[in-house]
């Protein structure tokens, strides 16, 4: 595959992940856009109203916008790690083939 086709690859693909995460935003209007946690607190609430939580948190963010900060940063983190020992994997791989 020619250098010109790779970037052109790359792009489109950046491209489709920007659409994909946009395209909610654009569509749904007036959606409620709660996390899982939110929904199964209510779900449960509903269901049995007198259940009391095994534990509490340790933390408790100040506000909504908080906690999503600190959600994308643990998962910025995360694919961080994963990000790195994959090319160290893969950085090692080649260079054992170039020295056989």
């Amino acid at each position: 595959m020619s250098q010109s086709k790779k970037g052109l690859s790359n792009w489109l693909l950046v491209v489709a992940v920007l659409a994909l995460a946009v395209a909610p935003l654009i569509f749904v209007r007036g959606g409620e856009f709660a996390g899982s946690d939110d929904k199964a607190e209510k779900a449960i609430t509903e269901i049995q109203p007198g259940y009391k939580p095994w534990f509490k948190s340790f933390f408790e963010p100040a506000s909504g916008e908080i906690e999503s900060l600190l959600f994308a940063s643990q998962a910025a983190l995360g694919a961080g790690v994963v990000g790195y020992v994959i090319g160290l994997y893969k950085g090692r791989s080649q260079r054992q083939k170039r020295e056989e």
